[in-house]
């Protein structure tokens, strides 16, 4: 069988040459009985390589079973993997066979097996090295001859580093490593397959399929998905039920995505261009973590002025200042009579002779931190061509932050 054939009767759609590398693997795999390991993001279609290497063996006369470890208790995995005898726990009124003892000659399919407990990892590896297992509450030594693909979604390196998973497990599943790739990094397949639900949908429920607009395949295809296919079957489906019109415009799709900037999507920096004249934004993760501290930073300093004017008593502040203003505007523009300092509050001298809160109240700061806000400023300033305003907006200051900022650092 072929991968066009296979494409066909499990029912997968794409031709990105990565989702095309992952089935040529399986097919080439799928005679012998080594183990596999199928890694990939959650919604992206794990599932359905382990039918494919099954049906495409010679065990696919046996028995297939797909065990989900993550949904089995941990008081009782166990007797689900292995069986267990009469009276060996409370509520164990009979023997049982367990997925191994029934699952022999055929394919056990452990999807999320990184949520094994350690000491059903143990049982796990001897069976994977000997066929050899025991039935809870039995001194008797079983053989199965079970051929094993596991899936996770879980960086296995990372969670042996962290002691949740055995390294010897992990090379021992990890024999023929498959990885799924996310929906994001198919992008010319995306199209296809909301086609493909769309087509699903409308036999279903008896109605026309929806269609996309060019602006809407463009939205589609550009969003991080994060769900990956569940995702996108789940919002075709929303779509083809309460939308009336069978044409679907970019702006009755977006009412369905959620905000990017409230998903857990990966950003990625891109380069400026040539000669552009602009510097790299800010969409990196360091770059935004930076950011945040900056703004963080920012609003300490802030904070501590105005506390330090206000025990002066030269301002005051009436209400929550607009969006835009900082406190310290406010103080400066707003002038009053001295102001009780509060009990346990006490006034010291920083550096500048300034006076200011404790610093031990608001944490030390940091020099590194000093540095990347530094850095922020000069690639703001250069992405807007040395305007303040724009670049000052930018950061999330005020002009008057950013004028004196520049003093202090020298970017001038």
């Amino acid at each position: 069988m072929d991968i066009q054939q296979v494409k066909l009767r499990f029912g997968i759609i794409g031709n990105t040459p990565s989702l095309l590398r992952a089935l040529d693997i399986a097919l080439q795999v799928a005679p012998t009985d080594m183990s596999v390991l199928i890694t990939g993001e959650s919604g992206v279609g794990k599932e359905v390589f382990p039918q494919v290497i099954h049906q495409n063996s010679v065990r696919k006369h046996g028995a297939y079973f797909a065990v989900n470890c993550g949904a089995i208790p941990e008081g009782t995995v166990d007797s689900e993997l292995f069986g267990h005898e009469k009276g060996s726990f409370t509520g164990a009124y009979d023997a049982r066979k367990g997925y191994f003892e029934a699952a022999n000659g055929g394919t056990l399919f452990l999807d999320e097996v990184a949520e094994l407990p350690l000491f059903t990892q143990v049982r796990l590896l001897r069976v994977l090295e000997t066929g050899e297992f025991l039935r809870v509450g039995s001194a008797k030594t079983q053989k199965t001859n079970v051929r094993v693909i596991a899936a996770t979604n879980i960086n296995l390196p990372q969670a042996i580093q962290n002691g949740k998973f055995r390294e010897d497990l992990y090379y021992r599943l990890n024999t023929v490593p498959i990885s799924v790739p996310p929906l994001r990094e198919r992008k010319d397949d995306i199209a296809l397959l909301f086609r493909k639900f769309a087509a699903d949908f409308a036999e279903k429920y008896k109605m026309p399929a929806v269609q996309l607009t060019p602006e809407a395949r463009a939205t589609l295809e550009g969003y991080p998905w994060p769900g990956n296919i569940r995702q996108l079957k789940n919002i075709t489906e929303q779509i083809s039920i309460i939308e009336s019109e069978r044409q679907i415009a970019a702006d009755t799709l977006r009412l369905y995505l959620p905000e990017a900037s409230l998903l857990p999507v990966v950003y990625k920096r891109e380069k400026a261009s040539a000669g552009a004249g602009a510097a790299a934004d800010f969409s990196s993760e360091r770059e935004i973590l930076y950011k945040f501290l900056f703004d963080v930073k920012n609003d300490v300093n802030e904070l501590k002025k105005l506390v330090n004017a206000l025990m002066q008593g030269e301002a005051r502040v009436v209400g929550v200042p607009p969006e835009g203003v900082s406190y310290s505007d406010v103080a400066l523009a707003v002038p009053s009579a001295a102001i009780t300092i509060p009990h346990g509050v006490k006034k010291v001298q920083d550096d500048d002779s300034e006076q200011v809160l404790d610093a031990s109240e608001v944490g030390d700061e940091s020099l590194l931190l000093n540095e990347k806000e530094k850095e922020l400023m000069r690639k703001a300033l250069e992405k807007h061509h040395g305007k303040r305003k724009p670049a000052a907006q930018e950061l999330g200051i005020s002009e008057r932050t950013l004028y004196r900022k520049i003093k202090d650092y020298s970017l001038g």
